[in-house]
C-alpha cells in the first residue's frame, strides 16, 4: 500500500467532477446536497459520487468541517502491442512495462494495434481512457 497516493481535503472545497475515495473505491463526484446547519451543529454535506471503475453509484454523508481522502490520478501514454478479444495488450511509453487491460464499449473496434492510447491510473488500478491524439 506504499505507492497508493491518497490526500486529505476539507469536504467544503469538493465540487462535482472532483474525485474522492469512499469505502476505498475511487470515485467521480456527480452532486453535492448541503443542509442548513442546525441549532447546535455543523451543516451535513450528502456527497453522491460514481465509481471510476465499477459504475456504482456511492452517497457519503459527512459536516462541511470534515476532511475526505482523495486519490491522485496518473495519465500515462501506452501503445496497443494485440488486440485479443474484448482486451488489449499495452506496453507503457515511459517504463516499457507491458500489460493488459479490457476496453471499454464506446471505444471497441476504434482501437488497433499500433494505436497510442492514454491510461488513467489510480490507487494501483488502470484503465484505459481515450486515444490518444
Amino acid at each position: 500500500m506504499d505507492d497508493i497516493e491518497i490526500l486529505k481535503e476539507s469536504v467544503k472545497k469538493l465540487k462535482p467532477g472532483r474525485y474522492i475515495v469512499i469505502e476505498g473505491i475511487p470515485c467521480r463526484v456527480v452532486d453535492m446536497e448541503t443542509s442548513t446547519p442546525g441549532k447546535h451543529g455543523a451543516a451535513k454535506v450528502r456527497i453522491t459520487a460514481i465509481g471510476i471503475f465499477d459504475g456504482q453509484k456511492k452517497t457519503l454523508l459527512k459536516t462541511s468541517a470534515d476532511e475526505v481522502d482523495v486519490p491522485i490520478l496518473k495519465k500515462r501514454k501506452a501503445q496497443v502491442v494485440s488486440i485479443t478479444g474484448n482486451s488489449a495488450q499495452l506496453m507503457d511509453s515511459e517504463n516499457f512495462e507491458i500489460y493488459e487491460l479490457p476496453i471499454p464499449t464506446d471505444l471497441s473496434g476504434k482501437i488497433s494495434a499500433g494505436a497510442e492510447l492514454e491510461i488513467t491510473e489510480v490507487m494501483g488500478q488502470k484503465q484505459i481512457s481515450r486515444i490518444a491524439a
